[in-house]
Parts: C-alpha cells; sequence; structure tokens
C-alpha cells in the first residue's frame, strides 16, 4: 500500500544493545523486509536507530511488533520468519479499532505461553493459539478445529510432551484414521508397521521436533509412547495417558464415539481436524461434525476453533485457504 508523501512521518527507535540489533534485523535486513511489507512502512537503519516512516497508525503498528521482537531477543529467544508473522499478526488491525495495543502484542515473547519440551520451547503465535493450549491444560477434552497449518496438531502434541515430562501422565498415545486422502494406494509391502507408518509420519514429525531421537526410540519401544490407527484404540482403556486424534473429520460417528469412550482416569485427550479435508467416502458422515454438534456445552469438553488468520506455515498457505474459502462460498 502507497502512503501519500504529505502523511509519511518518521518514528525513531532506538535499542542499546548493536548485537541484538543485528539479528533483530536479520541477514541482509530480511527481518525488516518482512516486517515492512506486511506493515505498510519503510524501515531505515541509522546506526543503533531504526526510522520508520509511514502513516501514523501504520507506524504504531510496526514499532509496536519491533518492540516485541526485541523483547523476544533480550529474553534469550531467537527470531525466525514465523516469529515475525506471529507478532505482526497479533497486532494486525482489527475493523473495530485502528491498532491492538502494543502491550498486547509483546505477550507473543511472554514466558506465560511457552510450551517447554526437551528440545526446545513452544510458542502460540495467535491469540486462538493460545487460548487452544490454555484450554488443553484446563480441560480433560479438547478439538481443535480449522484448516491445515494452523498448528492444530503440532501444539495438541507439544502439551502432551510437556505433561508427559512434568509426570503429569504416564504415557503420550497419538492415532490417526488411517483413510487414504482421496487415492487408491494399492498393496503396500512390508509387516503392519510399515504399512501404516506413512499414515502416522507427521505425529512422527512433531515428536522428533521435542524429544531427542535416541530417548524417542526408548519411549516407544516401552509403550510409554504410543502412534495407533484409530481402528487399533477399539477395546482398550486409555487410563493416565496424554492422547490426540488427528486428522478426526475422517473417522466416522462409531469410530469417534468408541474413541471417545476410551478416556480412562488421570487422562487427557484432544480431537484435532479438518471440516474442509474429509476423505471419507461420498455419503458417510464425519464423526467429528457430529461430535461437535452432540457435545457442545458438555462439562469439561471445550472447542477451539482456528481460521485462515491463525496458519502458521508459508504465508501462502493462508491465501491459498482464503482463496478455497471463497470459492466454496460463490459455489454455495
Amino acid at each position: 500500500m502507497m502512503i501519500p508523501p504529505q502523511e509519511t512521518v518518521e518514528t525513531l527507535l532506538e535499542f542499546p544493545d548493536n548485537r541484538l540489533l543485528i539479528d533483530l534485523c536479520g541477514e541482509f535486513d530480511r527481518n525488516l523486509t518482512q516486517v515492512e511489507q506486511q506493515t505498510g512502512v519503510n524501515i531505515l537503519r541509522r546506526g543503533n536507530l531504526l526510522a520508520v516512516l509511514g502513516g501514523a497508525g501504520a507506524r504504531e503498528y510496526a514499532t509496536a511488533v519491533l518492540q516485541s521482537l526485541y523483547a523476544r531477543l533480550e529474553a534469550g529467544r531467537g527470531i525466525e520468519a514465523g516469529d515475525i508473522d506471529g507478532a505482526i499478526r497479533m497486532g494486525r488491525p482489527m475493523p473495530d479499532r485502528v491498532l491492538v495495543p502494543s502491550e498486547e502484542i509483546a505477550q507473543v515473547g511472554g514466558d506465560r505461553y511457552a510450551i517447554r519440551t526437551r528440545k526446545k520451547p513452544v510458542e502460540p503465535r495467535t491469540d486462538a493459539q493460545k487460548a487452544y493450549v490454555a484450554s488443553l491444560f484446563d480441560n480433560d477434552l479438547g478439538f481443535g478445529i480449522g484448516p491445515a497449518g494452523t498448528g492444530k496438531t503440532y501444539l495438541a502434541v507439544a502439551v502432551g510432551v510437556t505433561m508427559f515430562l512434568a509426570g503429569a501422565v504416564d504415557k503420550i498415545i497419538l492415532s490417526r484414521p488411517a483413510v487414504e486422502a482421496g487415492e487408491r494406494l494399492g498393496f503396500l509391502p512390508g509387516d503392519m508397521k510399515e504399512k501404516i507408518d506413512p499414515y502416522m509420519q507427521p505425529l512422527y514429525d512433531a515428536l522428533n521436533d521435542f524429544l531427542p531421537q535416541k530417548q524417542l526410540a526408548k519411549l516407544m519401544e516401552d509403550k510409554r509412547i504410543e502412534i495407533a490407527p484409530l481402528a487399533f484404540m477399539r477395546g482398550r482403556t486409555l487410563a493416565n495417558a496424554f492422547v490426540v486424534l488427528d486428522e478426526a473429520q475422517n473417522a466416522t460417528t462409531m469410530q469417534m464415539k468408541m474413541f471417545l469412550t476410551r478416556l480412562g482416569e488421570g487422562s487427557r485427550m484432544v480431537i484435532t481436524g479438518d471440516r474442509t479435508q474429509v476423505d471419507l467416502p461420498r455419503g458417510t458422515a464425519s464423526g467429528l461434525s457430529d461430535a461437535e454438534r452432540i457435545l457442545d456445552g458438555v462439562r469439561g469438553v471445550s472447542f477451539n476453533y482456528f481460521t485462515s488468520k491463525d496458519v502458521v506455515r508459508h504465508p501462502l498457505v493462508a491465501r491459498i485457504i482464503e482463496a478455497y474459502e471463497a470459492d466454496d462460498g460463490a459455489s454455495g
């Protein structure tokens, strides 16, 4: 967005630690470029000062984002593209107000929302993600529903690892329906584990981010961490466990009821899914949609919803999701 010259005013920000300022700017000032592109300002570097040029609202917006990111660095945290995007999303002006207060943006760098795992801390980056994480700690059964890339499963696994390491649960159980995504994979060679593992790979990827490889392998060998298809849950009672059902939109109504009733003493359960990516046969109802309707208002059950604004993958993913949503709306 071009800013008329007569409205362009300068705000100077001073950063006392030049080493942190270098990290704030990023290699070849790429961090500043990202802030410029998404807030509609120009940022000039002058020694240990940053000059923010633009309209009043845009300058205040970008200033709050830069101060938030610098606070992260002062707290000993690094800055990645996703962290910048998260800070910007937290400060994005809403239709009914000009700007979110800077202290609200600063929460991005606060310890309150950090999830501690063995390999790295994980921080929710949007309001919806923060509310989701809080609900997973506060409720025995939580639903995370929204499009791909919003961190539903990743954050759930992070919370599960945190509770496991803290001794709040004795095991972690991760499950998915083994449903083909519109493809016919045919006969897969190998034993049962080799046939099923491709469906479960996203869950392995999340665990590998939070636990050292040797420790993870040992925990899986001891059955303290399990990854299994939904069909394998029938008949079990899952006690003192943190249980996640991923891609729940591909569970049938009967499978969903079966899974929900596995919840045992001392356990927490998280159900994640995307209602727009159902791979069940045509005419088969999704158990996720039925669970939303049936469990609405039940004490101890929380529902958290995400939109394209909560996507933390490549920014293009959010635009792709919005384009598909617009097309669905146009076609009725």
